[in-house]
């Protein structure tokens, strides 16, 4: 029996892991705890043989980055998370897994560039909550020893059924618009039941290092959008005229290129010794909007 804590209740991915574990209850114990306030520090850890650390503030390209802003994204990505893995090392847990992100690399490249992540790719962020993120990971790393591992995770963006977020912003305007703009593209995406599995091994193999779990197949934003309509019933046309329009909004209006620019892994460094991607584009994409 494996007891694994994750902290940050109500959390997208955390509670789906819970939800995925309970396939097996005589094989994982699963408890959840709040890290919004104190409280946790009162928590005995030492029962625990995994703690798997979500708890933390997202990104949000809408949000103008306040200096209290700035301050929550280092006080909460990077101090709680290794003040939570201090403790969790003090009271005898043998793994910490944390959830960071390919924000540490930077921004996704513009419309018609390339960016081809690899393993010897240096972190580069280019905002507080990528840094916050790429500290909190350095900070990790010193805690490691022997009898104290640490499971770093990139994964890109994650998409499933109940996600928010930019897939939910794609999902309604597949749904609603009669066109879209086609822009080839390719971006690195990751469905919540690949992840839930990926961790399930990696607390079953207990594993250490650093992880780029993604899907097997690159996704095409125009093509994903395609697809959701399709699923509900819906026709939208693929418009093949608007890549010089976007490429001039994507130098002043930062989303258009997370939308439209390009960001992958190489396939190579998400190779894992047993198959955890059970789920390809399609299917996943059905899995979520049904």
């Amino acid at each position: 029996m494996k007891n694994i804590l994750i902290t940050g209740a109500g959390s997208y991915i955390g509670t789906s892991l819970e939800t995925y574990l309970k396939q097996w209850p005589n094989k994982y114990h699963v408890d959840t705890i709040d890290m919004t306030d104190s409280r946790w520090k009162e928590t005995d850890f030492s029962k625990y043989d995994s703690i798997y650390h979500v708890a933390g503030i997202a990104h949000s390209d809408n949000i103008k980055i306040t200096k209290e802003k700035r301050e929550l994204y280092y006080n909460v990505n990077t101090k709680l998370t290794i003040q939570t893995a201090t403790k969790a090392k003090s009271e005898g847990v043998r793994q910490f897994i944390f959830m960071s992100s390919s924000i540490v690399y930077g921004n996704s490249a513009p419309i018609g560039k390339t960016k081809i992540i690899t393993k010897n790719t240096p972190v580069s962020p280019t905002n507080c909550y990528g840094d916050s993120k790429v500290k909190a990971e350095e900070g990790l790393r010193r805690l490691e020893d022997k009898n104290f591992k640490v499971v770093i995770l990139r994964p890109p963006l994650i998409y499933g059924k109940g996600c928010k977020g930019n897939y939910r912003i794609l999902s309604k305007m597949a749904q609603k618009l009669p066109v879209f703009p086609y822009i080839k593209n390719f971006r690195s995406i990751l469905y919540i039941d690949n992840l839930t599995e990926f961790v399930r091994l990696v607390v079953d193999n207990e594993e250490k290092g650093i992880f780029w779990p993604q899907n097997k197949e690159y996704s095409n934003t125009s093509e994903l959008v395609q697809i959701i309509a399709t699923i509900h019933g819906k026709k939208i046309i693929l418009v093949k005229c608007c890549t010089k329009l976007l490429k001039i909004l994507g130098t002043t209006i930062k989303i258009v290129n997370k939308a439209f620019g390009n960001l992958v892994y190489d396939q190579n460094m998400s190779y894992y010794k047993e198959e955890y991607r059970f789920f390809d584009l399609k299917d996943s994409i059905e899995r979520t909007e049904k």
